[in-house]
């Protein structure tokens, strides 16, 4: 099974927080997103595994640095998914590849996602599942029908899809292209499956709103009874009060007397003595924490 992890988007949705970092290198409970997806793929024993980079590239560059096993693929400009995919085509085996966007934590069974394809002998096999906020994938028996707004059953698209080769080969060379619309070509010709996965965790952190809820969600699993995963490397003040829950990354520090309440401090940010912050992302950038677009409380 070979995989494609796509990573080179900007993410408007998360700015300001992805002008200085692509949402791919987000820490989620402490650890990067793109190694969490990373080692997903190595449990299925993925390879080749190939990661396109575009948008702020150099620190995607730097974060694969202890992976060389991983083919990196710089992209001068934005190619769009299907652009990506196949510019990637070169590189890669002649059997069906497992795509997965760069910006979802999930548990999803990638191999039975891989294996459905298959054994459906379709061109492409979406991973899809019922989830309102997202579902406009119409289906109807086994085959995926229209992409949009419409009449019938609807299902979300979760990002994780196995497309042919062939198919990437009707791809023009060289531009941009967006992949649904190929897809939806296909989908009129009866060439697109899908696979259910309803009932795993799935979460898109394309919003600041988002991201934190994903950690208010894994947090309150009880991985930690205090709520709040400390990474070693973290310097924690006098008087520190820590509410609700959250996370504080690998050299951040937080200054005596600062309180924090359902937020996530990024490795190497530093909290203010007697601030607060309050459903926050800490990233300590001061432009982009004051600028922040999700519910802040800061007072200091």
């Amino acid at each position: 099974m070979q995989a494609i992890l796509l990573a080179a988007g900007y993410g408007t949705r998360l700015r300001p927080y992805t002008n200085i970092r692509p949402k791919p290198l987000f820490p989620v409970v402490n650890r990067l997103l793109l190694h969490l997806l990373l080692e997903q793929l190595r449990a299925c024993d993925c390879s080749p595994i190939l990661v396109n980079c575009h948008h702020l590239a150099a620190q995607l560059q730097a974060a694969l640095t202890a992976w060389p096993e991983v083919l990196v693929q710089f992209e001068p400009e934005i190619l769009g998914t299907g652009g990506s995919l196949r510019k990637a085509l070169d590189r890669l085996d002649n059997d069906p590849v497992l795509v997965i966007n760069g910006d979802l934590y999930h548990q999803i069974d990638l191999e039975q996602v891989y294996h459905r394809h298959l054994l459906s002998k379709n061109d492409v096999t979406l991973a899809l599942h019922d989830y309102p906020r997202f579902n406009n994938v119409g289906v109807a028996g086994e085959l995926v029908r229209t992409f949009g707004a419409g009449a019938g059953e609807r299902l979300a698209f979760t990002g994780i899809h196995v497309v042919d080769p062939e198919v990437l080969e009707m791809i023009p060379a060289g531009g941009f292209h967006h992949i649904i619309d190929l897809y939806q070509e296909l989908a009129v010709q009866g060439r697109v499956g899908y696979c259910r996965v309803d009932g795993v965790l799935w979460r898109d952190i394309g919003t600041p709103a988002d991201y934190l809820q994903l950690h208010a969600e894994l947090l309150a699993q009880g991985q930690e009874p205090s709520g709040w995963v400390i990474d070693p490397a973290a310097r924690i003040g006098a008087d520190v009060v820590l509410e609700g829950w959250g996370c504080i990354g690998p050299g951040a520090v937080i200054g005596a007397g600062a309180r924090l309440c359902r937020s996530v401090v990024w490795d190497g940010a530093q909290v203010a003595a007697g601030s607060t912050w309050v459903d926050a992302i800490v990233t300590g950038h001061p432009e982009i924490d004051a600028a922040a677009c999700h519910p802040l409380e800061q007072r200091s």
